[in-house]
C-alpha cells in the first residue's frame, strides 16, 4: 500500500528528474549561438588534421572523459569511415601523469606533455566546466609559447581558461552535470564538422 509520504517522496523526485531535462533542454538551446564557433573550429581542426598535425586535448575528471571522447572519435570514427587522425588525450598516459605530477607537481603534467607532443600549427582542445583548473591553464599557456592553436571548452564565462586561449566556447548553466552535457554535444558537433570538411562519405 502507498503511503502519503511515499507518493510525496516520488512526486518530488519526478519534478527534480524534470527540472534537470528542463535546465539540460535551456542549456541546448542557448548553446546554439555556439554553432558558427564550432563549425568555423572544425573546419580549421580538419585542415590541420588534412595537413598532418595533431590535436591535444586536455581536462580533469568528466571533462578527462570528454577529452578522450573527442580523441576517440578522432582516431577511430565518428559517424562514417574515413581515414584514422591524429589525436591523443593527455590524461590518458597514467606513467606519464602521475611521473610529472610526483617530479613537477600536479599543475605541470599536461603542460609538460604538450611542450613533448605539440608542434606549432597543431591544436589543444581544453576542457573545464569551472574554467580555472590551473593545470588546463598551463597547458594552454605553453601551446600558445609553442604557436600552437588552444580552444576553451567551459562553463559560464568569462573565467581564466577561456582567457588564456585564443577561443573559447562557454555553457551558461547552473550545474556542472548539465554543462557536462552540453560539452559532449560540442564534441559530437565539432567531429561532424571534421568529417564533413574531410569528405567522409554519407549514407
Amino acid at each position: 500500500m502507498t503511503t502519503t509520504t511515499q507518493r510525496i517522496a516520488r512526486t518530488r523526485t519526478a519534478t527534480a528528474r524534470d527540472g534537470r531535462l528542463e535546465a539540460l533542454a535551456e542549456a541546448a538551446l542557448a548553446f546554439r549561438e555556439q554553432v558558427p564557433t564550432i563549425e568555423a573550429w572544425g573546419r580549421r581542426l580538419a585542415g590541420v588534421l588534412r595537413a598532418g598535425g595533431r590535436l591535444l586535448a586536455c581536462g580533469n575528471g568528466g571533462s578527462a572523459a570528454e577529452a578522450q571522447h573527442l580523441t576517440a572519435e578522432l582516431v577511430g570514427r565518428f559517424e562514417d569511415e574515413r581515414r584514422p587522425l591524429s589525436a591523443i588525450p593527455l590524461h590518458g598516459d597514467t606513467s606519464s601523469v602521475t611521473a610529472i605530477g610526483n617530479d613537477y607537481g600536479p599543475a605541470h603534467v599536461f603542460a609538460r606533455q604538450v611542450q613533448a607532443h605539440g608542434r606549432r600549427g597543431d591544436v589543444l582542445v581544453c576542457l573545464s566546466t569551472s574554467g580555472r583548473s590551473p593545470n588546463v591553464i598551463a597547458a594552454a599557456d605553453r601551446a600558445r609559447e609553442l604557436g600552437m592553436t588552444a580552444w576553451a571548452v567551459t562553463g559560464p564565462g568569462p573565467n581564466p581558461l577561456a582567457d588564456a586561449c585564443h577561443d573559447a566556447i562557454t555553457v551558461r548553466a547552473a550545474a556542472t552535470s548539465t554543462v557536462q552535457e552540453i560539452h559532449l554535444a560540442a564534441v559530437h558537433l565539432l567531429c561532424g564538422v571534421v568529417d564533413d570538411v574531410l569528405g567522409a562519405p554519407r549514407a
